[in-house]
Parts: C-alpha cells; structure tokens; sequence
C-alpha cells in the first residue's frame, strides 16, 4: 500500500473545505473503499496518488482510480470503453462520456455479488494496457472548448466529476466557457469552475454557494 494514498482514506482527497472533517464523503464508504482497495491491489496493481486520488497503474501507465462523490464509490477504468462488458455492469459517468466507465456502488453487498466479475474486469484493463491498445479520439465538436479538453486530460477526476452533470448544467458551463475570445480567459472561467463542478454544483447554483 502507497503511504501517500492512505491519506486520501483518512482525509479525503483534500480538494474541498470538508476535508479531514467528519463530513468529508469519504466517511460515508469507508468500509467500501477499503474492500474495493485491497480488490485492485489483489491484481497485483500499483498504487499511487493522483489528483488526491488512489490511482493504479502498471508500469506507471493509469489503468484505474478509486472514486468518491456523494452518490456512490466506485472504481474508475480509464480505458473503460475498450472493455468487453459483457454483463453490461459498467456504467458512464454521464451521457456524453468518451472513455471513462465506472463500477459504481453503495454498499458492501453490492461489491461482495460482483467481486469475481470485477477480479476478471481489473485483468481485463491490464491486459489492455499490456498490449498497448489506445482509446479512439474523442469526435471533433465546437461545443467544447479546447482548453476544457485540456483540462480533462490533465485531471480524469474533474473530467469524471463534469460528465456526471446534468445535460443542462453541461451545457451552461459549455456556453460559460465558449464565450470569451481570448483563451486566456477561457482558462480562467474553468479553473474558477473547478471547485463547483467538482461538488456537482451547476453554472447558476454558484451565486448562492458564494453567498452562504
């Protein structure tokens, strides 16, 4: 086990004022988290922290992440639409996902039903970032700026955290982001966004949580 990993069981992921406190989400999948922990190691996995996050490579490439909001807990593959998913237990973070799939869970019975499956699906990840296979390109779209794009590949947490956002809070902070002419500004906006995306709060929501 990664010393710098156990932190973020004990912590959290210390992105957000709740850290370290009672009411950090992390204390509401302890029990989860531990079990989906030590499943991911069983793989013979890699740990390390990123982004505040447990994430497990093989030979230092991503492979997986633990993951915790509010809703669930889960495991995070990165190049989780490269998998068979037969049993059709995957799901996306949100509807216009590209690659990123999620185990996702709210209770230890839950994990316990599947556990063999995940077990296969962890060495299924492997396999495909032994054997070198990319993810295909995400389709060229003027929706989203290229400076979000740029966001999302430098942090799959935040790019999880806006897939899972409501169609039409995507869409204000898409609009919010697009406007400006200058990228520097572009830039701006979504780094001032982050901490709210992050916490599933909406473009128009912000004012109030400001103001609390």
């Amino acid at each position: 086990m990664n010393k710098s990993a156990d932190n973020f069981f004990i912590n959290g992921c210390g992105r957000c004022s709740l850290g370290g406190t009672p009411a950090c989400k992390i204390h509401l999948w302890e029990q989860e988290l531990d079990l989906l922990r030590q499943l991911i190691l069983d793989s013979g996995l890699t740990e390390e922290c990123k982004w505040g996050f447990p994430c497990y490579t093989y030979q230092s490439k991503n492979v997986v992440m633990l993951t915790a909001f509010k809703a669930y807990c889960g495991i995070s593959f990165f190049k989780g639409s490269l998998l068979k998913d037969d049993a059709n237990l995957l799901r996306k973070p949100g509807p216009n996902a590209h690659v990123a799939r999620l185990f996702k869970f709210t209770s230890v019975d839950e994990i316990v039903q599947i556990e063999e499956a995940i077990r296969n699906y962890l060495q299924e990840a492997i396999d495909i970032e032994k054997s070198g296979k990319k993810t295909p390109p995400r389709e060229a779209t003027e929706s989203i700026p290229e400076e979000l794009e740029q966001q999302f590949e430098e942090d799959p947490i935040f790019r999880e955290a806006f897939e899972a956002l409501t169609p039409g809070r995507q869409r204000g902070y898409l609009i919010h982001f697009s406007q400006p002419k200058q990228s520097k500004t572009r830039t701006s906006r979504i780094e001032k966004s982050v901490p709210f995306i992050l916490k599933g709060i909406g473009l128009n929501d912000q004012y109030k949580f400001k103001n609390k």
